[in-house]
């Protein structure tokens, strides 16, 4: 916690338990000589030497407890928080720390920041409301130090070893720190100031200023020892932390960078998705998911989640979700592709597994296709408001090696929404995965009440209320779908026999389709583009050739063979007879491309139509 300086109020929260209160209750060797060894043993009664051993023991348990103390903190705060709760009262009466900006990180090297600035201040509360003696005040900060290389701030930071205040350069130093116009003459002396450098394992993070009151012995050397062990802990705690944090922020800018940043808008289907981070930093896990677009208006529904919680696991979902890219474009089937992936992250190494689910969506015919590799199981809303949580076979993960996938079909009827999620969903350290996903219908059947359908959006933000309040111990990855499907009117649908007269056959067939949806402008610019492409299969194909129109937000074209051979654009010489095809469907349509699936290849292409599309 950081308090502004000068405000002088107390931070240091709960106070400590019983055990660290006498641990931390410092009796500081009071000033003078020390006794000979001699005296000291006839000081004690058993003439043992525990009148010099007992205030080393003292200092020995302080250190113990306050050591302890600051190794607890997880960031930066934390870390000089839990300093200043080990100080102040016991060993000091006030504590500034200030930390050069910005902080080292690592084993970066060049010279240190110009600028230290006044990051943390705490005082003891005052025993009883007295007012102080005239002409003393408690010390305050400088907000603000820009020491120069060769000045005496800079180099007691860079030796490192605590000094007091009346030492040679200290004075110079604190008139920095403290500010000049902040030190009267009359405040503590020197010998009760103590300025502590905070020396990592490579760079000068800053320094800690120690001051006593009037009430309180002056520092003596053994403190220097016990502001030295404070200030050592303090920056390597610091250290921990900015390297923490450093790996928390590596890791999360890994995971978005590695998931979709935005969901594709395919005709039949709408797409919504949400990812929530752990609430432990650094600790990302491999969720994700993807919608990828497929030959014939289909698209791919994908969710998975790598085990385990590190950087490493996020790599690793970065690859299995490009390989579910690669493999989708093959159009394998579901259960092929859980199949390929599963041996891709074979060869990524057998100590990283992952659970997968992919679903095949086609419009057309309004189908869904699922196969699961050990994930949970989809929900789907229903457009009567039914929430069926679908039973497909869970195969084992990912990386076991053990195959079986299955493949399931079932309808998706116009109007229904699908959710795939992943278990920090629905699964919490109050909550088994059977609770969450019983809480998580029942919120989506409650939202459906409501509205008939309900907004995608609504759905993700009432699935995401079954986390309850609370920090997240796991990612959560969730995509919803809301299948609307295609009509069957806005599709044709053609098998042609591979001869030379197919193109003639196609080109007829073309134009009365576009005459029945209204798009006559469209028929000559169609027909000559179909018929290229219908010729080009027809020489390669030696089974009938399919031939479809999908009038949706455009008007789409796809020529499927048996041919594996892809064609290629070429620039034809003036002497070639052919070769000019994909060159006039590359200068006529918008888009087209050319895509190899499980029973040969499909070449498409597309059209903007000219208008709102007419009422068909």
């Amino acid at each position: 916690m950081t308090k502004q300086p000068g405000a002088g109020g107390d931070i240091r929260g709960q106070a400590p338990g019983v055990r660290e209160r006498a641990a931390l209750a410092y009796r500081p060797q009071q000033p003078g000589p020390s006794p000979r060894p001699a005296e000291a043993l006839r000081g004690s009664p058993l003439g043992d030497g525990s009148a010099v051993a007992e205030p080393q023991t003292d200092r020995l348990r302080y250190l113990d407890a306050a050591t302890r103390r600051i190794a607890r903190g997880m960031n930066l705060d934390e870390t000089l928080d839990e300093l200043c709760r080990a100080a102040v009262p016991a060993f000091a009466d006030t504590a500034f720390v200030h930390l050069y900006a910005p902080l080292p990180v690592g084993d970066e090297t060049g010279t240190d920041p110009g600028v230290l600035r006044l990051h943390t201040v705490d005082r003891a509360p005052p025993e009883a409301p007295v007012p102080p003696p005239p002409g003393t005040h408690p010390p305050r900060a400088a907000d603000t130090v820009r020491p120069t290389a060769d000045g005496p701030l800079a180099t007691l930071l860079r030796d490192g070893r605590p000094v007091l205040g009346h030492t040679r350069g200290a004075a110079a130093a604190a008139a920095e720190l403290l500010g000049a116009a902040n030190v009267p003459p009359t405040g503590p002396s020197g010998r009760r100031l103590v300025i502590a450098p905070l020396h990592g394992r490579s760079h000068v993070l800053g320094s800690v200023v120690l001051a006593r009151g009037p009430g309180r012995p002056d520092f003596t050397g053994d403190d220097l020892l016990v502001a030295s062990q404070l200030a050592t802990h303090t920056a390597l705690g610091l250290e921990k932390a900015m390297l923490y944090e450093r790996e928390a922020s590596v890791a999360d800018a890994l995971q978005r960078t590695m998931l979709p940043p935005s969901l594709p808008e395919p005709p039949g289907v709408r797409l919504a998705s949400r990812y929530l981070p752990s609430s432990r930093t650094a600790q990302v896990g491999g969720d994700w998911y993807d919608a990828i677009p497929l030959p014939g208006n289909r698209v791919a529904l994908v969710i998975g989640d790598v085990m385990g919680h590190s950087i490493t696991s996020a790599a690793i979902m970065g690859q299995l979700r490009t390989s579910v890219q690669t493999l989708a474009g093959l159009d394998l089937p579901p259960d092929e592709v859980l199949h390929h992936l599963d041996e891709q992250a074979a060869r990524l190494g057998s100590e990283h597994t992952a659970t997968c689910l992919y679903a095949l969506y086609d419009p057309v015919q309004h189908r869904l296709v699922l196969s699961n590799a050990g994930h949970l199981p989809p929900v789907l809303l229903r457009p009567d408001g039914r929430v069926d949580v679908l039973q497909v076979p869970p195969g084992a993960p990912i990386g076991v090696g053990s195959g079986g996938f299955e493949s399931v079909e079932t309808h998706a009827p116009a109007g229904a929404a699908l959710l795939l999620y992943t278990d920090g969903l629905v699964e919490s350290r109050d909550s088994d995965v059977l609770t969450g996903v019983e809480r998580l219908c029942a919120r989506l059947r409650a939202v459906a009440r409501t509205a008939t359908p309900p907004a995608l959006e609504t759905l993700c933000d009432e699935a995401l209320g079954t986390l309850g309040p609370g920090g997240r111990d796991d990612d959560v990855a969730l995509l919803a779908a809301r299948f609307e499907g295609l009509l069957p009117e806005t599709v044709a649908y053609w098998y042609l026999a591979p001869r030379p007269q197919t193109a003639g056959q196609a080109r007829r067939l073309t134009r009365r389709t576009l005459g029945h949806w209204g798009l006559d402008s469209l028929a000559e610019t169609t027909e000559l583009m179909v018929s290229e492409v219908v010729a080009n299969a027809v020489r390669f194909a030696s089974r009938p050739i399919t031939l479809r129109l999908l009038c949706t937000d455009v008007l789409r074209c796809e020529v499927g063979d048996d041919s594996p051979v892809v064609p290629r654009m070429r620039h034809a010489r003036l002497s070639d007879e052919g070769g000019r095809g994909l060159f006039l469907v590359d200068q006529l349509a918008r888009r087209w491309g050319a895509t190899r699936v499980s029973t040969g290849k499909i070449v498409w292409f597309e059209q903007p139509l000219p208008g709102p599309p007419p009422d068909r």
